[in-house]
């Protein structure tokens, strides 16, 4: 799992800077501020100039992003003060994330039934086959 790392320097960071920190496009900082996720500092000339704060916001967008939630639901729960309206959006989102998780164990163990099959036809072994039954016994 990717660590995000956010002990960077204690002055503030170029928009170039946290991009290459977080591995992301500078293009992608530039959408969030302009959604309303991020809103870095600026100095003379308009350089935007990321402080620790933002690093710490940026990595929460990131790994609400990886959680597979929109950014309609980022900026919402980032900004909501009442813990329960937050809790709400996470909620929502757990339910997703879990339907997903649950999704991604079978793949891996449809994975594992094929790697674990010497059948010279997969779709015949039994092994197999039980990984994928409950998609055949459900289908009408």
């Amino acid at each position: 799992m990717l660590g995000l790392n956010v002990d960077m320097k204690s002055t503030p960071m170029t928009i170039g800077e946290v991009a290459d920190h977080f591995g992301l496009p500078t293009h992608v900082l530039r959408h969030w501020e302009s959604v309303g996720l991020l809103s870095p500092g600026r100095v003379t000339g308009g350089r935007r100039r990321y402080t620790r704060d933002d690093l710490f916001r940026v990595a929460s967008i990131v790994r609400a992003k990886e959680a597979g939630l929109s950014l309609p639901d980022i900026r919402t729960f980032l900004a909501a003060c009442d813990p329960a309206a937050r809790k709400d959006i996470l909620r929502r989102n757990q339910r997703a994330l879990q339907a997903r998780m649950a999704a991604l164990r079978s793949a891996l163990e449809l994975v594992e039934a094929g790697l674990n099959c010497s059948h010279e036809d997969i779709t015949t072994c039994p092994n197999y086959r039980a990984r994928l039954a409950t998609l055949v016994d459900t289908q009408d």
